[in-house]
């Protein structure tokens, strides 16, 4: 029935992208919310396998459709396309009585969904009291998971105000100006192993066969482990970074932009696409735009973002830029006062002295601590 509740929301949605793919700017109005509700009732009329799905079920996917059309006009968001069978299946409930959730035990809880009845879950948080809706989603790997809708509340900031640069790299996914280097955990060398011969095994499967269908999710079992580690490692990190600074300075990173494909096309081919392809896949690896999200979501206003031009190329000590004093990937030295340290921490220093004085001069109080030298005006050092 969870299964049935997902397709007719994926097929009700996927009408409503097929009416708006074919709607024209200037010719006639595309079908609103309301408008839509009206053809649903006439559909289920009409169609007895709808008919036999719940109708809140049916409704708020149109709901989450004109949301997302709303998101894509105003800029934030792509334009919603299809769904497919197996990825991103779900749907969502509005309208939650008090008794439709209830705690059985300490790690077990029910709630009820229309047409199905009372389903149990592993009770892993407290739910919030006044949940108007919840969302039941199935993974790539198989795994059921409900998520109850509700805005928590910001952590304050600390009573010292210090100000944090964070640099975000690819072998070390986020150096501080503290000097800390923090890694996302990655699948082990064992399961990269497995997950290496799965992936061999998927390429000989026939297509449509069940052995390919077993496989594909033997290798959508590994990744799901991987991708909760990282999820784990960017909750616990910004939590720990909202607690301790009052302001976190992060480089403006064009995320979108910086992991498209290099491929090209037939007749412009781009150049070092497996290169390009390897750097895209550790960038998204190390979960640089869920870190930043989350920041912002648990310390808003106190996260600041800053130009990235030189970060890496200018000595956080004296403030010369020289292409030259980044010696390797991990080693920086200045050739004018002889500074060194690690080239992400250096970076991550440069960005915390950029939001310092971007904070001072909208006339904010000076946050974090003073820097220990007199503003120099930055030389860059050719050949």
């Amino acid at each position: 029935m969870l299964l049935e509740h997902c397709g007719h929301a994926r097929y009700v949605w996927n009408l409503a992208v097929e009416q708006h793919r074919h709607w024209k700017p200037g010719r006639r109005s595309a079908p609103g919310f309301a408008e839509q509700c009206r053809q649903l009732t006439q559909a289920r009329a009409e169609n007895g396998w709808l008919r036999a799905g719940s109708i809140i079920v049916q409704q708020q996917a149109l709901k989450d459709f004109a949301q997302a059309m709303a998101n894509s006009f105003g800029g934030t968001h792509r334009r919603p396309t299809w769904r497919r069978r197996g990825q991103g299946e779900g749907f969502r409930i509005v309208a939650v009585k008090s008794g439709d959730v209830r705690r059985l035990t300490r790690r077990v809880g029910e709630v009820k969904i229309p047409k199905v009845g009372w389903v149990r879950f592993r009770w892993s948080r407290a739910v919030p009291e006044g949940v108007k809706s919840y969302r039941v989603t199935q993974d790539t790997a198989g795994r059921w998971h409900v998520a109850f809708a509700a805005i928590p509340e910001p952590i304050p900031a600390p009573a010292a105000g210090e100000v944090v640069g964070v640099d975000r790299g690819v072998a070390v996914s986020a150096a501080l100006s503290t000097g800390e280097l923090l890694h996302t955990p990655a699948l082990r060398d064992p399961e990269k192993a497995r997950l290496l011969r799965l992936l061999r095994r998927l390429a000989r499967a026939e297509r449509g066969s069940k052995r390919r269908g077993r496989v594909k999710v033997a290798v959508a079992r590994l990744k799901a482990r991987e991708r909760d580690r990282r999820k784990d490692w960017v909750e616990k990190t910004s939590t720990d970074l909202a607690r301790r600074f009052g302001v976190i300075a992060v480089e403006d990173l064009k995320i979108a932009n910086m992991t498209r494909s290099a491929r090209g096309s037939i007749d412009a081919p781009g150049r070092n696409v497996r290169q390009k392809a390897g750097l895209n896949r550790g960038i998204l690896a190390n979960g640089w735009g869920r870190l930043v999200a989350r920041l912002e979501h648990k310390a808003p206003g106190r996260v600041v973002k800053i130009n990235l031009a030189y970060t890496s190329q200018r000595c956080s000590a004296c403030g010369i830029v020289d292409r030259q004093a980044r010696e390797s990937q991990a080693a920086f030295r200045c050739r004018s006062c002889g500074y060194a340290a690690n080239a992400d921490v250096n970076a991550a220093r440069n960005i915390a002295h950029a939001a310092g004085h971007a904070v001072s001069a909208r006339g904010g109080p000076p946050l974090g601590e003073p820097m220990n030298r007199e503003p120099q005006r930055d030389l860059l050092l050719v050949r």
